[in-house]
């Protein structure tokens, strides 16, 4: 697995699915001990990252719908 240090912000899905990909390469079990380890460490950074930007979308969320007693209701 080759991982380059990228400090450019990746949106959600991209996170996600970088997530995804070393949960899978993870799985196979084919890496050394460093390797795992560097794949654990960054599965962590994008765990957190994931985690920081549905808390920032759920504040949204609540903002946006505070006040309102029924949100997402259809007013026909």
């Amino acid at each position: 697995m080759t991982h380059t240090a990228d400090t450019r912000p990746q949106g959600f899905e991209d996170t996600l699915t970088e997530l995804e990909a070393l949960v899978d390469t993870l799985e196979q079990g084919e890496l050394t001990l460093e390797q795992s380890l560097a794949c654990f460490e960054r599965g962590i950074e994008l765990t957190r990252a994931c985690r920081k930007a549905l808390d920032a979308a759920e504040q949204k969320v609540r903002i946006l719908t505070d006040g309102s007693p029924e949100p997402f209701r259809n007013h026909d």
